[in-house]
């Protein structure tokens, strides 16, 4: 009986995590998965050695950040070595997980991973470190297997998860009677991040988009998609402000996106999530100056915003650092809900980077791998 250890570090990844622990059960019901992730991966079935929220060491700053790390790496050396398991598999969050896997190699264990990080965007110079640490990468997108092949690491085109998680096609009759609102009512998605960090940063911008996009049209309802890393009580000294009335779903992404004429969306995962749902939308996003500064060095890239990576194009308005305000939210989301061309547009558009990813099945393509090292 294969043991597989599945390792993520997000909300995102933990989504993806949970689809691939249920495509290794599916291809082998004798497979025994444990893994680091949150509450879709424990439905799913994982033995959780350990929980992602009691995992984040993101939002620590000084000595207690760099405590964090150096007990969680003490942690992950003891995980490790502590059972013959068959594979390990890092899911994205690369900032970390590369870390990790210098342990997961080092212990001896045939290491994945799944959602390889983006040497194409923000540093060519991981593969060094991925060539030494990772057997093999589960790349999502076409693109990155022609870079990975080229460095002479073993690499597989599984798809695009998220066409898996998103799930659907959903009937945004039968959401909007489910939710309560009427089918004239505008409805706006505010997603600000699936990090504590992000969320004290992003929030206050989205909610005063919200106040202003209300005043323009008075009943306009908003919907907050909360991530199951955020906890309520970082949400509810923003939203007891009582600026603008906030409904707030947790672990419903989709739905929230789905439901929505319109989203206002954190750069991340969500923005292919939306986009695979259809929702127009406007990304934002903003980190200290001395972080953009850094990563100007690194960036290899005109988009931050994966749809307009696999578009080609500025597809979606991105609003980053000094641009991410309410102000700029505000205008920008009411150039597209007003113009009904440009509305309309975006939607095809969306519609065609859906068609890019391609197939479902990614999940079940990753397992397959995986499991067929395993029994090698």
């Amino acid at each position: 009986m294969a043991r597989i250890l599945i390792v993520t570090g997000e909300a995102s990844g933990d989504l993806h995590g949970a689809n691939l622990a249920k495509a290794l059960k599916a291809c082998d019901p004798h497979v025994s998965v444990a893994g680091i992730g949150g509450h879709a991966m424990e439905v799913a079935g994982v033995e959780l050695v350990c929980k992602m929220g009691q995992f984040d060491v993101m939002g620590m700053v000084g000595p207690l950040a760099l405590l964090a790390i150096i007990r969680r790496f003490f942690f992950m050396r003891r995980l490790f070595l502590s059972e013959p398991w068959d594979a390990v598999i890092f899911v994205d969050n690369p900032g970390l997980n590369l870390r990790y896997a210098y342990f997961a190699k080092s212990a001896g264990l045939r290491v994945f991973y799944y959602i390889a990080p983006q040497i194409w965007a923000w540093g060519p110079w991981r593969m060094y470190w991925i060539k030494k640490r990772v057997d093999q990468v589960l790349v999502i997108l076409p693109f990155e297997q022609p870079l990975f092949e080229k460095a002479g690491m073993r690499c597989t085109f599984v798809g695009h998860p998220i066409l898996d998680a998103v799930g659907g096609p959903y009937d945004r009759a039968v959401l909007r009677r489910r939710f309560g609102f009427s089918d004239e009512e505008r409805v706006i998605a505010l997603l600000p991040g699936s990090r504590a960090h992000e969320v004290q940063v992003l929030l206050p911008i989205l909610l005063s988009a919200a106040e202003k996009l209300v005043q323009h049209r008075p009943g306009t309802k908003f919907l907050l998609a909360q991530a199951s890393t955020i906890r309520d009580n970082l949400l509810q000294p923003f939203l007891q402000q009582d600026r603008v009335s906030v409904t707030v779903v947790k672990e419903q992404t989709t739905e929230v996106l789905a439901v929505s004429d319109f989203a206002l969306v954190k750069s991340g995962t969500a923005i292919l999530q939306a986009a695979v749902v259809g929702t127009p939308m406007v990304l934002l996003y903003q980190i200290s100056a001395l972080e953009w500064w850094i990563a100007s060095f690194f960036k290899r890239v005109k988009w931050i915003g994966l749809v307009n990576l696999v578009a080609g194009r500025s597809l979606v308005p991105e609003l980053l650092q000094h641009e991410a305000t309410g102000q700029r939210l505000y205008e920008e989301a009411l150039r597209i809900l007003e113009d009904p061309t440009a509305y309309a547009e975006m939607k095809r558009s969306l519609a065609q980077v859906r068609a890019a990813l391609g197939e479902p099945g990614a999940s079940a393509r990753a397992a397959e791998v995986v499991l067929a090292a395993c029994r090698a």
